[in-house]
């Protein structure tokens, strides 16, 4: 199964539209994955939690992580990345990245929406964190584009076959 080329993983996390699905050890103990926004930049997935998710608390107590970006339609693009969440501004420094968040929300809805969303949940505090992929962990791949040439069957990464001895 072949991986993404550094240029198409970019394309892949620019367009808008997919979700990150995050991963973290609640504070329970217990596996918490929640589907969120993000936005690709500077070789980074950015995102925001709110004061009250859970899953910030997660973070404020084990910031490693587990991302994972898809598509469920040809050629279902995959990205898996495992690392450290860093916390780049914490709560009640939103005006110092209001414009970041603005471009995430651009990713999801319209910009008339997104300014609107924006200016209803003002008052609402959010903390901005990183997971840099050069730090982490990172696999990605996609089924095979026969129109490339690539051969349709070779869909599964060699390791998932049984080795004869």
């Amino acid at each position: 199964m072949p991986g993404l080329t550094s240029d198409d993983l970019h394309a892949f996390l620019t367009e808008p539209g997919h979700l990150l699905r995050l991963g973290t050890l609640g504070t329970d103990g217990t596996p918490r994955v929640v589907p969120i926004w993000f936005v690709h930049r500077d070789g980074a997935i950015w995102f925001t939690p709110r004061a009250r998710s859970a899953w910030l608390d997660d973070l404020r107590a084990n910031p490693a992580v587990c991302a994972t970006i898809d598509e469920s339609t040809h050629p279902m693009r995959k990205l898996v990345a495992r690392g450290r969440a860093e916390l780049i501004h914490d709560l009640g420094h939103d005006d110092a990245w209001r414009d970041l968040y603005r471009a995430i929300a651009c990713r999801y809805t319209p910009e008339r929406f997104a300014d609107a969303y924006l200016a209803d949940t003002i008052d609402e505090q959010r903390a901005l964190f990183r997971l840099v992929l050069d730090d982490s962990e990172v696999s990605t791949w996609r089924m095979p584009i026969v129109e490339r040439g690539e051969n349709p069957l070779a869909v599964w990464s060699k390791q998932y076959y049984h080795r004869s001895t």
